[in-house]
């Protein structure tokens, strides 16, 4: 594996949380430099060094609500 996907959505009480495409991987934290080091560990945590993915790629989920 080359890359790992996470899914970056604000949370409802505040921060952000990021869920990863195809693995049990998920964190949360209050800013996203914040956030970013922690997917990081979590990665690294996850993954033996032989099979941890070169790139992490966010792809930031933003909800909006448009009236008409």
């Amino acid at each position: 594996m080359n890359e790992l996907i996470f899914l970056i959505e604000e949370a409802p009480e505040g921060g952000f949380t990021a869920r990863a495409l195809g693995q049990s991987i998920f964190t949360e934290a209050d800013t996203l430099p914040e956030l970013q080091e922690k997917l990081r560990d979590a990665v690294r945590c996850h993954f033996d060094d032989d099979k941890r993915p070169k790139v992490i790629r966010l792809h930031h989920v933003r909800e909006e609500i448009l009236s008409l």
